[in-house]
Parts: C-alpha cells; structure tokens; sequence
C-alpha cells in the first residue's frame, strides 16, 4: 500500500472534521442522559428504555436514502445546517420540558425520534463531503482523522454526561449537548463543498433504485451492508437494555454507566491510533475481519457476566465493542468510497447508514419484545448468536481477500439512468 502523504488535509476538511468532533459528543451525552432521565425521573423500565431506543433510531431505516438522494442532486451543506438545527430544538425542547417539571414519557420519545432525523442527514452527509473534500489517496487519512474524533467524543461523551447527570441531574448534561449541537452548526455555516456535476434528471423511485443494484451487485459493497445490519442488530439488543441491566444487575451506578460507555470510546481512540501502523502491516483484508472478530468476543464478555455480575466484564465488553469496529469503519469507508462513483455517492452512503442505524430499532424493537416476554437477560444471550452470525458473514465474502485500497480506476461504472 502507498505511504500517504503527511501534508495537511484541506481546510474545509478540518472544519466538517470538528463539527463532526461536536456533533458525536452531543450525541453521546443525550445517549446516556435521556435514558438515565427516563429511568430515574420517570420510573421507566427495560422495556420502555429499548421502546426509548427504537424512538431514537428508527428514522435512519425511513429517511437515510432520501436524504442521500437529496445529498446526490445538491450539495450535503445545507442537510448538515438543517440537520444540526434540528437537533439542537429537540434537545432544548426536552431540557424546557424538565425545567417545567413537564417532562412525559411520551413527550420524551416524541423528540428523541424528532431530533433522530437531525442525526440521519448527519450521519449520511459528512461521510459522502469527505471525496468532494479529500483527494482519493487521502481518504485513509481523512478517515482515520474523521474516527479518531469520533473515538474521543465516545470516550467524553458517556463519561461527561454520567458525572453531570449524577452531580446535577439530567437536563444539565442535555444543555451541554444542546450547546455543542449549536457550536457544530456554526463551524458548518460558512463551509463550502462541491455540487456535483449536474446531471439529467430521473424519478426519485429510479434514482433510488441505482443506488441499491449498484450496492447489492457489488462484491465488496454487498458484504459490507449484510454485516453492519447484523452487527447492529446484535448492539442495539444489548443497548436497549443495557442502562437497567447495568443498574439492576451488575450493582452499577449512573456514574459507572457512564464510565462503562466510555470505555466503548476509549477502545475507539485506540484502535483509531492503531489503525495507521495495522495498516502498514497487514494486508487490508485483514483489517476488515478485525471489528466483526472484536464484537463477538465483546458479546461473549457480557453473556458471561449473566455469570458472573461483573462490572469489570461490562467495562471490558464495551472497550473491545469500540476497538474492533473503528478498525472496520476506517478501513471499509475508504473501501465504499474508492470503489463508489461520484455521483452514487450519497445514495451508497445513505444505504450504509440504513444498514448501520437502519437496524438498530430492529435490534432494538427485538429487545423490547424478549425483555418483555423473557427477561432482559435473554436480550444478552441472543445479542451471542447475532454477533456470531455477522462475523460468519464476513469470513465467507470478498473481503478478507482485499490486499489494498483499490484505486479510482477499479471502480465498478455506474449504472444507466
């Protein structure tokens, strides 16, 4: 693989870089303090925590491919603008209902899953700006950077909104978050990035259409989209009810919860600074394999805690769930993005976020119907099987076999429009 070179990245780079730094922090802190506010303000239990959890992912498995095709037409500035504003109403709109002593169970899904649209045109717009940004041979690098922030933000965020929530309650760390969605919004109004070349219009249905025979006739693009969906399934089971899980279970405290998602951060920040020297030595195939591999190991850390009630074992889990998956998120972002068309762009991006977040209210919804039939327990165990079955997927595909990034003309063409 070619040594990349070490000049800086773009300006405009830097700036989408830092938003994205603010725009993840603000996330994780609402991730943690809204269902810490629903546990201990509403007296809410497993179930509504993971109903908690399908409100705030489900608009990534309805709205990802609009947006992405609204990214394709224009250009991703003035989704990311709106998206950002978006979040900052809803979360300053939960943080009025507690000052008020207003705050419903109702009200609270209501603008989690309102504020959720915000970080779908986040989430589908800053990877597809990065080619319009970066040149092909420093997409290892903008990437890598793109993650290493990421990384830190998983690693304050948690940590951050467990000590607010704990020393001030929880509409103190939701200011915080409301802010930081603020200071992202401004380092994103005077951004310029690059319209692509017009292009003749078709139906929306059509275009869309292109998108998904492009991804599912891809060797690389294909398995990249079956194991993020299974993976995020598997997570989303664990996340739903992890916070009373942690609670009730394990004997941990709000401020413990928080530190155990940190850790998840803190397995980020590592294997983002591992990433650049694994690169060098193995061959990239390699590093796909890493994140499916990290997460069932990470799984059957926490299965074994059904064992033996270990916060220790919750703090390991979440530590390998962060350090695997960053490996893979690099490395396959760079792949999508090498082997993608300019003008698929968004709508590949949009179906890898719908893959990735698209199934997290399936996992989630799935730990509502086995924490409410069998137990929150049974959400542990299965979360096993499913992280099983996505690292069986990766195995058996194109994947591992990839010596490196292909370049710009080993892209797969387009298809006629």
């Amino acid at each position: 693989m070619t040594t990349p070179r070490r000049d800086p990245l773009p300006s405009r780079f830097t700036r989408i870089a830092w938003s994205s730094v603010l725009t993840q922090l603000a996330e994780q802190i609402a991730l943690v303090a809204v269902p810490l506010a629903a546990v201990l303000m509403l007296r809410a239990g497993a179930t509504e925590t993971a109903l908690l959890q399908v409100a705030q992912t489900l608009p990534f498995l309805v709205l990802a491919l609009p947006f992405g095709l609204v990214i394709d037409r224009t250009s991703p500035q003035r989704v990311l603008i709106a998206s950002e504003l978006l979040r900052m109403a809803t979360l300053g709109g939960i943080v009025v209902l507690i000052t008020l002593d207003a705050l419903s169970f109702g009200a609270l899904l209501a603008l989690s899953c309102v504020g959720a649209i915000g970080t779908v045109g986040v989430s589908v717009a800053v990877p597809s700006s990065v080619p319009r940004l970066v040149d092909a041979a420093r997409l290892m690098d903008a990437n890598r950077w793109l993650e290493l922030g990421r990384s830190t933000a998983f690693v304050s965020g948690p940590v951050l909104a467990g000590a607010i929530v704990s020393a001030a309650g929880a509409g103190a760390a939701l200011v915080v978050a409301t802010i930081a969605c603020a200071a992202a919004g401004v380092l994103l109004i005077r951004l310029d990035i690059p319209r692509n070349a017009p292009s003749p219009r078709t139906s929306a249905w059509s275009e869309a259409a292109d998108g998904m025979r492009y991804v599912l006739s891809h060797r690389f693009l294909r398995p990249m989209i079956a194991t993020s969906t299974i993976f995020n399934i598997g997570w989303f089971l664990i996340q739903a009810v992890f916070v009373v899980y942690a609670l009730d279970w394990l004997g941990m405290t709000p401020a413990t919860v928080g530190l155990a998602m940190g850790a998840y951060g803190a397995g980020m920040v590592i294997g983002a600074a591992l990433s650049q020297p694994l690169s060098r030595r193995l061959r990239f195939g390699v590093m796909t394999v890493l994140g499916p591999a990290g997460g069932f190991i990470a799984a059957m850390l926490m299965a074994t805690s059904l064992w033996i009630p270990s916060p220790a074992l919750a703090f390991a889990s979440f530590f390998l769930f962060g350090l695997g998956p960053v490996l893979w998120t690099i490395s396959t972002t760079s792949l999508r993005q090498a082997v993608t068309p300019a003008s698929l762009i968004g709508r590949v991006s949009s179906l890898v976020v719908v893959s990735t977040y698209g199934a997290r209210p399936i996992g989630a919804g799935l730990g509502v119907a086995i924490s409410a039939t069998f137990g929150m327990t049974w959400c542990i165990a299965a979360a096993v099987i499913v992280f099983a079955l996505q690292l069986l997927v990766v195995l058996a595909s194109a994947l591992p076999a990839v010596r490196e990034l292909p370049t710009a003309s080993e892209q797969t063409p387009a298809p006629a429009t």
